[in-house]
């Protein structure tokens, strides 16, 4: 069946974010046990919460429209989720594990900041401000949250150059022993 009118896109784009959501609701728990830093995984489990928010605010717009939000798998999600999972399996000190998290986390950010502009456009142009409305909190929180995360990059991306300025000295002596010892 073709799909032709603005609200089907509308639709087929609400149940992408909540895919993406549940998603979400999955891979955080996992980031905040990778996070050394206590303020990134404070603030990973705080998103978490909000991101169950954003599930129920998603609910109740399919009850409105009458609608269900399963049947879609966001695979855009799905691919930064796997990145996501590559990082936390690699041997990264902790700043440099906190750094990379932080990384990933705004990619995620930038990601459904996207997807929320682009739903709320469609809201705004079917009618639907009550839903529009809903939709932009969650994008205010998004941002928020992107927010934080540079606040804190910030700091945490200063700690991972740190420790790899130690890690070179550390290195150095053996190299200059090496150098000698070929001398």
């Amino acid at each position: 069946m073709t799909k032709n009118s603005l609200k089907e896109l509308y639709v087929e784009e609400l149940k992408d974010l909540f895919s993406a959501e549940n998603q979400l609701t999955k891979a955080l728990p996992k980031m905040a046990k990778a996070a050394s830093s206590d303020e990134l995984r404070q603030g990973f489990e705080e998103h978490l919460e909000q991101t169950q928010g954003h599930v129920e605010r998603l609910q109740q717009i399919f009850e409105t429209l009458g609608e269900k939000g399963t049947g879609k798998k966001c695979l855009g999600m799905e691919g930064l989720v796997k990145e996501g999972a590559e990082i936390m399996g690699e041997d990264f000190e902790d700043a440099m594990m906190d750094a990379a998290l932080i990384s990933a986390a705004q990619r995620v950010e930038h990601y459904e900041i996207a997807g929320y502009g682009t739903v709320i456009a469609y809201a705004e142009l079917l009618g639907e401000s009550e839903q529009a409305s809903l939709l932009r909190e969650t994008l205010e929180e998004e941002k928020e949250t992107d927010e934080k995360l540079t606040e804190l990059a910030k700091e945490i991306n200063v700690e991972a150059q740190q420790g790899d300025s130690e890690a070179e000295e550390e290195e150095q002596p053996k190299e200059k022993r090496k150098s000698r010892r070929a001398a």
